[in-house]
C-alpha cells in the first residue's frame, strides 16, 4: 500500500486484515480508543466504536456476510441508484462489489486529513456493471477517524469517459440504539418529505421531533447540513453534518416487516434507525470529466452537550 492510501502518527494504527471469506479489511484506531473498521467488500464501514469500546453501528444477528450479499448494519453505501427500480439491483451495485484500495488519490483538502488516520478507496465499473448501467466512473471513497473519534465518509464519483449520466447516493447508516421507541430526530421539522409506506406521496412533517411508533420510510427533501438523533436512555447523541448530501432518510422496518426478512431478527428493529444523508430527489448529473463530491461526519456526544450547543448547529455553523 502506497504512502497516500493512508496516513497516522505514531500513536495511531492502521491495520488491514482479512475476514472469513478472505476479503481485506482495514482498521483505524486513534489514541484516545475509537475505531472503525471497513470492509472492501462494499466499501462498507462495518463497526465504529468510541473511546470506551462501545459500538455505535448496528448489526444484524443474522447478517449475511458472504459476497455478493450487501450486510444488514454498519454503512452501506447505495450507488447509482436507492430504491429498486429498472434493471439494477435494490439501492445499486456498489454495496455487493469488492473495492480495492487507492493508491494514487487525489489531493484534498488539507481540513480532510489533518490530524485523522484515514484510508482511501477505488470502485471502477466491471464489465457486468457496464452491461446493466454503461457509465464509466471513478468512485472514490475515503474513510477517516479523527482524534476525538469522530467517523468521516468523503465520496468523490468522477464521469470519466463517455456520455453524461445521473445517479443517486445514500449512506445507509445504521445507528445502534437502546430503543426505537426512546430516541428522536431533530433538525427535520416542518420539511417535506416522500412517504415509500404511500407510494412516494408528498407530505409535510408535523411534528416539533421526529419519534417512532410504527414502521417508517420516509425521505426528507431539503434538509439542514446538521441534523441530530437522541437516544434518551443512553443519554447519547449521534450528529450528523453533511455536505452535498441534500435529502435524509428515516427508515425503521418494526415488527412485522423484520419477521419477514432473513437476515434482520424478529425483535432487532428495536435496537436500531437508519438515517441517511443522501441524494435521491434530484439525481445528480455529470458530464464527462466533471465530478461530485459528498461528505458525512458523524459524532456521537453526551445529550447534556448536544442540546447545548444544537441550535448554533442548526444555523449552519459547521
Amino acid at each position: 500500500m502506497g504512502k497516500s492510501a493512508a496516513v497516522w502518527d505514531q500513536r495511531s494504527e492502521l491495520e488491514i486484515a482479512r475476514d472469513w471469506n478472505g476479503i481485506e479489511q482495514v482498521v483505524l484506531r486513534v489514541p484516545r480508543g475509537a475505531s472503525a473498521k471497513v470492509s472492501l467488500h462494499g466499501g462498507q464501514v462495518i463497526s465504529w466504536k468510541n473511546e470506551r469500546g462501545e459500538e455505535l453501528l448496528f448489526t444484524s444477528s443474522k447478517a449475511i456476510f458472504k459476497p455478493p450479499k450487501a450486510m444488514r448494519g454498519g454503512i452501506p453505501i447505495c450507488f447509482p441508484q436507492f430504491g429498486n427500480c429498472g434493471s439494477l439491483e435494490q439501492h445499486g451495485f456498489a454495496r455487493n462489489k469488492v473495492w480495492s484500495i487507492d493508491d494514487d488519490p487525489p489531493t484534498l483538502h488539507s481540513n480532510d486529513s489533518n490530524g485523522k488516520v484515514f484510508v482511501d478507496l477505488l470502485l471502477k465499473p466491471m464489465e457486468d456493471d457496464l452491461k446493466c448501467w454503461p457509465h464509466c466512473f471513478e468512485f472514490r471513497l475515503r474513510v477517516s477517524l479523527s482524534m476525538d473519534g469522530n467517523l468521516t465518509l468523503i465520496s468523490r464519483i468522477r464521469n470519466i469517459n463517455g456520455k453524461q449520466f445521473s445517479f443517486s447516493i445514500a449512506y445507509h447508516t445504521y445507528f445502534s440504539v437502546s430503543n426505537i421507541s426512546e430516541v428522536r430526530v431533530e433538525g427535520l421539522e416542518t420539511l417535506d418529505y416522500l412517504d415509500n409506506l404511500c407510494q412516494r406521496e408528498r407530505f409535510t412533517e408535523q411534528g416539533d421531533a421526529i419519534t417512532f411508533e410504527s414502521e417508517v420510510d420516509r425521505i426528507y427533501l431539503g434538509t439542514p447540513n446538521v441534523v441530530a438523533v437522541l437516544d434518551h436512555e443512553k443519554k447519547r447523541t449521534f450528529v450528523i453534518r453533511k455536505e452535498g448530501l441534500p435529502d435524509m432518510v428515516l427508515w425503521n422496518p418494526w415488527e412485522k416487516k423484520s419477521k419477514s426478512m432473513l437476515d434482520l431478527g424478529d425483535d432487532e428493529y428495536k435496537q436500531m434507525l437508519c438515517v441517511d444523508a443522501a441524494a435521491i430527489e434530484r439525481p445528480i448529473t455529470l458530464k464527462t470529466g466533471e465530478e461530485w463530491t459528498g461528505r458525512l461526519e458523524i459524532s456521537a456526544v453526551p445529550s447534556s452537550y448536544c442540546s447545548d450547543h444544537f441550535d448554533q448547529h442548526l444555523q449552519g455553523v459547521m
